[in-house]
């Protein structure tokens, strides 16, 4: 998680909304979150909010800036087709295309595909897969996919496998995936273990509250020994091996608003939201530089800096 960043997906900015909400699936929204989805239904956010719309796009252009600054490599989706965006709003489903992490991560030399439980995040992957393809023709790793899930019993069923690249969270040989009936499921999270295992990883499954979407929503690794994280949303406790971590403490309101929700560009270095002002001087008393920038709209639609890149390559 904070080993040298070298080379990242950074996603775009598309979203339709769906015609509908399973009201259970919207309870990791803030109130602001919310907000934005009532009268609203089935349309982009370029069309009901421009000027939101420009707003995040400007924060992706920020985000890039930044990390070219340090000398990452940026790679950046490509849009929606007129036909993606057609097909989605015809099936009720929406679309997106708005935050690289989920649709694939990486562990190691691995590539994984993974699978999405919100409908109008299957086809998410798409617009990725270009880079994926690039990445496998110049890299020496490996390049898998979790099966489809099982839709024998319906399309909301929730069989699965699921596993969603913002529950997976790298410390070297072991393996964090986190599931509370939003995202990952337990039978996304076997499938990887017995897939991963084959290569030196252990799988650490992490009960997580059911207002959180993602692991990487309630805890982040700064550096060895060192981590932000949110304890009310762990309903086991912590895993062991970060029983004796230091902590810097995020309630379960804090991390609604993905207080946790940073990118280590390094064990010197951190991006996080400028209006975290309870956050960032405790993450600079730590001795880490914090680049804090505008990542309003971006979080106000349930992700932030983490959620919006992947990474390629640490070193």
């Amino acid at each position: 998680e904070f080993a040298p960043l070298r080379s990242v997906v950074l996603a775009q900015s598309q979203f339709c909304l769906p015609d509908k909400f399973d009201e259970a699936d919207t309870t990791f929204l803030t109130e602001e979150n919310a907000r934005l989805t009532q009268n609203n239904e089935g349309r982009d956010l370029a069309d009901f909010a421009p000027e939101q719309q420009v707003r995040w796009e400007k924060e992706k252009e920020v985000m890039q800036g930044v990390l070219e600054s340090y000398g990452v490599e940026v790679f950046r989706p490509r849009l929606l087709t007129t036909y993606e965006k057609e097909h989605g709003k015809e099936l009720g489903v929406g679309y997106s295309n708005f935050f690289s992490r989920d649709p694939f991560f990486t562990i190691g030399n691995l590539l994984i595909e993974g699978n999405l439980r919100f409908q109008h995040r299957r086809q998410e992957i798409l617009p990725i897969r270009p880079i994926i393809q690039q990445w496998t023709q110049e890299a020496e790793g490996y390049y898998f996919a979790a099966p489809q899930p099982d839709t024998s019993e319906g399309i909301l069923s929730e069989a699965g496998p699921f596993i969603e690249g913002g529950d997976v969270l790298v410390l070297g040989k072991i393996i964090f995936v986190g599931y509370s009936g939003l995202a990952s499921n337990l039978a996304g999270i076997q499938w990887l273990a017995n897939m991963i295992g084959h290569f030196g990883y252990e799988v650490v499954p992490v009960r997580l509250h059911p207002h959180i979407l993602h692991l990487d929503c309630a805890l982040s690794l700064l550096r060895e020994g060192l981590m932000i994280v949110c304890e009310e949303a762990f309903l086991d406790g912590l895993p062991a091996q970060l029983a004796n971590w230091e902590k810097i403490h995020v309630t379960l309101q804090e991390a609604a608003y993905l207080v946790t929700n940073g990118l280590p560009l390094n064990e010197e270095t951190y991006i996080t939201d400028q209006s975290f002002t309870t956050l960032i001087p405790q993450i600079e008393a730590k001795g880490i530089k914090v680049e804090a920038i505008d990542y309003h709209v971006s979080r106000m639609l349930g992700g932030s800096f983490r959620c919006t890149t992947q990474a390629l390559i640490r070193e």
